[in-house]
């Protein structure tokens, strides 16, 4: 077999979608071939560790103890390929296998990562499928030594994931963020060797991932050939964390501790029942406007006891001030009903270290938007958290056509910076593509050397004194500080009589032309 490179890889995954049409919904593909993808490795790893530790002398069942990944013997690939019936159900063991073996358990945490897509449902994957699917993946080894790098396989990994979620259309937002959105709030929230990096919505665990690439580029950034880094995260939906799950195991992540769970209602990451780990960088996107984000807490606090007469007290759910949340993270206010956007800002404000940074995508609304929204706004801005505000091209995103914008928060300012914001209009800034919009290279080195430059550049960016910002009630809409509209052209008015006058007499002068023509004809 020859070597893979990662075009060669990115094909050959791509292409098991063939297989895949007609039989599941085209958004599910991700889910069954990421699969696969990852027992095809873990098998190969397994084989070449093992081989590696027969050959230094060991026998072989003390060799099967060596691989990171253990891959008990009903899930190895030989078996499974040797059986011509029967194939999702030895599919649905052998993941079930690798999840309850005991090491996998302490080394990986895994629990219904693998198990969660079901392969054994033969209405939905017939036995034939499979066993075209399982011939196309071992066209290629994936052990170590037949890849260009390891991590090349992780690489593949983020291509799929982008490629559903482009076939997933709007439901591909839920697990996946435009990697040029991603690289920019990386740039943006500079995250160094020895942090605790935290995503409280992680979804496949991109931003996660791209936080750590970023890292092990910085000098100390590596520990071996591993970033440097903690990484955590959460995740609401199950077949989402799930693939976060897996795509961390690829990239050599093995110690990320991603939780499932809702963020705003359960937050998993603790050091006990009513204080919430901090940390040194936070990152997101979280679901834009989520709605009824509330239900969960107010079904959860029906009662409560009041201070005053350690009395139980009934609690309306209908009552929105009443939501109580036991970590004390809504301290700017509570959120509306219908728009969670600024739930989850706070939730990353109360996790953040006192000399950290967040960058966080919110719709474009939560930069104007009155009411509620708009008394917590002001109190971020009184509170002199809100470092950036970057404006976003409209289509960048899966799930939603509107432009959204990136919050930089920072608890402790630079001097320079104090009870100031820098807001950037980048929302002219992309590469324009037929279904989507995208962030290029260029276009983000011109935002990260704008925000570094601390420079006003004309129709770009300004550091804008928060009094103006108070001036306009805290209304922090980009237009109202960046004005990116081209001037009216000078109307000369006495050379446009001129032109006109011109205009006229050559009209005139055709007209006797067209005369004369017409009384030599007749």
């Amino acid at each position: 077999m020859n070597k893979l490179d990662l075009d060669t890889l990115k094909s050959w995954l791509w292409d098991s979608a063939d297989i895949l049409r007609g039989s599941i919904d085209s958004s599910d593909f991700k889910n069954y071939i990421l699969n696969l993808l990852f027992l095809k490795r873990v098998n190969d790893v397994f084989e070449e560790q093992v081989e590696k530790a027969i050959a230094e002398g060991m026998d072989a069942e003390e060799a099967e103890d060596e691989p990171f990944i253990k891959v008990p013997s009903d899930a190895r690939w030989a078996f499974i390929t040797n059986k011509t019936e029967g194939l999702g159900i030895a599919l649905d063991k052998a993941f079930a296998a690798i999840e309850q073996d005991e090491d996998n358990k302490d080394n990986l945490g895994f629990d219904n990562v693998l198990t969660a897509t079901k392969f054994g449902d033969t209405e939905r994957l017939s036995n034939e499928v499979i066993q075209q699917l399982l011939r196309h993946f071992s066209k290629h080894s994936l052990r170590n030594e037949d890849l260009y790098k390891p991590d090349f396989l992780g690489d593949a990994y983020e291509y799929l994931i982008e490629q559903f979620a482009g076939d997933a259309g709007k439901k591909g937002g839920e697990f996946y963020t435009p990697r040029g959105v991603v690289k920019l709030i990386v740039g943006l929230i500079q995250p160094q060797p020895g942090h605790k990096v935290y995503d409280p919505t992680c979804g496949s665990g991109g931003m996660l991932i791209e936080a750590a690439r970023y890292i092990g580029q910085q000098p100390n950034g590596l520990v071996g050939d591993i970033p440097n880094v903690q990484l955590f995260g959460q995740e609401k939906n199950l077949g989402t964390w799930a693939i976060g799950k897996l795509n961390m195991v690829l990239h050599r992540y093995e110690s990320a501790d991603l939780q499932k769970g809702d963020t705003l209602t359960h937050p998993q990451h603790k050091t006990d029942d009513t204080s919430l780990m901090l940390f040194d960088r936070v990152i997101a996107n979280p679901p834009f406007s989520q709605n009824k984000w509330w239900s969960p807490i107010e079904s959860n606090l029906q009662k409560k006891i009041d201070p005053k007469t350690g009395k139980e007290k009934e609690i309306s759910p209908n009552y929105n001030k009443e939501v109580v949340d036991p970590y004390g993270r809504f301290q700017y206010g509570i959120p509306p009903r219908g728009y969670a956007d600024l739930g989850f800002m706070q939730h990353m404000i109360s996790v953040l270290k006192q000399n950290g940074r967040a960058g966080v995508v919110l719709p474009h609304g939560t930069l104007f938007r009155g009411g509620t929204e708009g008394k917590i706004r002001t109190k971020l801005l009184q509170a002199d958290l809100i470092e950036a505000i970057v404006g976003l091209p409209s289509a960048l995103f899966y799930n939603t056509g509107i432009p959204a914008s990136i919050w930089i928060i920072n608890k402790s300012k630079a001097e320079q910076l104090q009870k100031k914001v820098i807001i950037i209009d980048a929302s002219s800034n992309y590469k324009e593509g037929k279904n989507q919009n995208s962030l290029e290279a260029e276009h983000l080195t011109k935002v990260l050397e704008a925000y570094d430059g601390l420079v006003d550049m004309d129709k770009f960016m300004r550091i804008v004194p928060m009094t103006e910002i108070q001036e306009n009630d805290y209304n922090l809409n980009i237009s109202r500080y960046i004005d990116t509209s081209e001037p009216e052209p000078r109307v000369d008015i006495k050379i446009v009589r001129q032109n006109i006058v011109a205009l006229e007499t050559k009209a005139a002068g055709i007209d006797a032309e067209l005369q004369a023509f017409l009384k030599a004809i007749l």
